[in-house]
């Protein structure tokens, strides 16, 4: 993978100087509530859509329509496998690909900076709301 010289934002940005769309979609979608949930938790291992969204309410409660859309919107963008398997009943399981592991590696990492630097987040907030008042 090459990486240019030129500073992110720049390469991001339209002639118009707009930011170009389909950098932060990506983006939105690897970050959003449930994008974030169903990337960390497929780290371990692939589910069926039920036991997915089992996994992902000890968080936080989503709905099936949500965790579909979340999924559908991975898939699309090649991150997550969808296998639907030809038996009765039904069965579907959900994998990362290549793809969705690097980037569900990376929003992990996230996940575990802020969880260790929250107290220096939350001083900050106060610091800032006290100088504020």
């Amino acid at each position: 993978m090459e990486v240019s010289d030129t500073p992110l934002l720049d390469r991001m940005r339209k002639t118009d100087g707009d930011l170009m769309c389909p950098h932060r979609a990506v983006l939105e979608h690897v970050t959003s509530r449930w994008g974030t949930l169903v990337l960390i938790v497929l780290l371990e291992r692939s589910y069926r859509f039920s036991e997915l969204r089992r996994e992902i309410s000890k968080v936080s409660q989503v709905s099936e329509k949500m965790l579909a859309q979340t999924l559908q919107t991975l898939e699309r963008d090649g991150m997550v496998n969808r296998d639907a398997k030809p038996v009765i009943p039904p069965r579907v399981d959900y994998a990362l690909t290549d793809l969705g592991r690097e980037g569900a590696e990376q929003v992990r990492d996230l996940s575990l900076w802020t969880e260790r630097r929250m107290a220096a987040v939350q001083k900050a907030r106060q610091e800032y709301d006290a100088a504020k008042a």
